[in-house]
């Protein structure tokens, strides 16, 4: 490491380091058969400072990375900034406590990339999300037809049986929390204030055939820090932590409360109905920490909740002890049970990525995919084959940094035997730094 180097921040190193230049690249190598079902773009977001500085890794201006696939064939990468107010004025405050951050279109849009109702959304959790173009061409940001004064989740689920949109959001002043629900022609139908028992950072939340469950932990805004400038989340171990169970359609004075042990969950893996009960699997940590230099984190493990809504308890059920983040779940089993879940295996906070974790929560068993020589790989994507029966049949995408080249690849794993060699690598001439989430987006979507 270069003694300038060494004087970055942790986040700003490595791979961590943006990349400024916007690219569209095509004539991609490809070592193996891209699938030809597979039609469409995989996208992934990332934070990625316009200045090259930022002072935590969840403040970065967000730019989408996408590969476009076609009859087996890798038509082009390209990598773009959303284009939101940050990039024409970098002295913008991120969260102004003094009141500005309700202009809800001032969005880092970093955090996550879907599609919905024949868009692309750029979403971070503090705001609007923005619309993208097929080429990753900022449109513009978007309230959904219904003129909204409260943020919008970076997760959002979409109900894959009646196309809903199901989202919520967080504010440090009141409401706290807020629920939202977008109709399958992506218009907002209800906007539901949520009485929580304060301002608590909601990172993401559950849905069911018939519930969404609220996730209100002790991670809570502090305004001291805010003054100082400093991300303004802290961990308080006063605040009680709780699941809030309300109808898909339903009203504050529906949810109910359950007590659960104090923890933070960042990312549940899916959520569905069993009779009176609810199942929830979700990538659990005792103790939630936003500065990974201090140690006061503890591991994320996968965890399953069962909220029995006769006797209100919640039983705790550890699913493994290996560390890991990032799950997902074939988009057509949201909020409904699933036998297979995706995770990325953390080794260690340097080799985040350095495996792949394939569950199967009917048998127990795991399975391996071991990311070699250094490769670094971000959230395992599952792209479903068109037309298959199987809950598993389709593929995991995801990019993977390799450092021996400062270069990266699109990495396609077929699910169903995810030990096996990629069935395909796309080579990408450039590097694409760490990021948070993306998606599929099949064509026919």
């Amino acid at each position: 490491m270069s003694a300038s180097e060494s004087e970055l921040p942790q986040h700003l190193r490595g791979n961590g380091a943006p990349v400024q230049e916007e690219l569209t690249l095509t004539d991609l190598e490809v070592r193996g058969t891209i699938p030809p079902e597979l039609d469409g773009r995989y996208l992934r977001n990332g934070a990625n400072p316009v200045t090259g500085m930022s002072d935590h890794p969840f403040l970065g201006d967000g730019m989408i990375h996408g590969v476009r696939l076609r009859d087996g064939r890798a038509e082009w990468y390209r990598n773009r900034y959303v284009q939101t107010p940050f990039l024409a004025d970098t002295s913008k405050e991120v969260v102004d406590v003094a009141g500005t951050m309700m202009d809800m279109t001032a969005s880092k849009a970093n955090t996550h990339v879907v599609g919905h109702a024949g868009k692309i959304l750029a979403l971070e959790e503090g705001h609007f999300p923005y619309v993208l173009d097929g080429d990753l061409n900022t449109v513009g940001p978007t309230d959904f037809g219904r003129p909204l004064k409260v943020p919008f989740t970076a997760h959002p689920k979409i109900c894959p049986i009646t196309g809903e949109m199901l989202a919520f959001g967080y504010f440090f002043a009141e409401p706290y929390m807020t629920y939202h629900r977008v109709s399958a022609d992506g218009q907002m139908v209800q906007t539901e204030p949520i009485t929580v028992g304060g301002p608590t950072m909601v990172h993401d939340f559950n849905v069911t055939e018939n519930h969404v469950v609220f996730m209100d932990l002790p991670a809570c805004f502090d305004m001291q820090l805010a003054m100082k400038g400093e991300m303004p989340i802290a961990w308080n171990a006063d605040y009680p932590s709780r699941l809030g169970v309300m109808p898909r359609d339903g009203h504050d004075a529906d949810v109910v409360w359950y007590e659960i042990d104090p923890c933070y969950v960042f990312h549940p893996m899916n959520a569905y109905d069993d009779g009176n009960r609810i199942i929830m699997d979700v990538c659990h940590t005792e103790r939630m920490s936003l500065d990974p230099t201090d140690g006061e984190g503890s591991p994320t493990r996968l965890l399953r909740w069962t909220i029995d809504r006769e006797t209100n308890r919640v039983r705790e059920e550890p699913l493994d002890e290996r560390a890991c983040e990032f799950p997902r779940v074939h988009d057509d089993r949201v909020g409904l049970p699933h036998r297979y879940g995706y995770v990325v295996g953390l080794a260690t906070p340097e080799q985040m990525g350095s495996a792949f974790y394939k569950y199967d929560l009917r048998s127990g068993e795991c399975r391996t995919h071991e990311f070699t020589d250094g490769g670094q790989a971000g959230e395992p994507v599952f792209a479903a084959c068109p037309g298959a029966d199987g809950e598993d049949e389709g593929w995991l995408l995801s990019f993977v940094y390799r450092p021996d080249r400062d270069e990266s690849d699109l990495v396609i794993l077929d699910a169903t035997q995810i030990e096996a060699d990629p069935v395909a690598t796309i080579h990408i001439p450039h590097r694409v730094p760490v990021g948070f989430h993306g998606s599929w987006l099949p064509d026919d979507t």
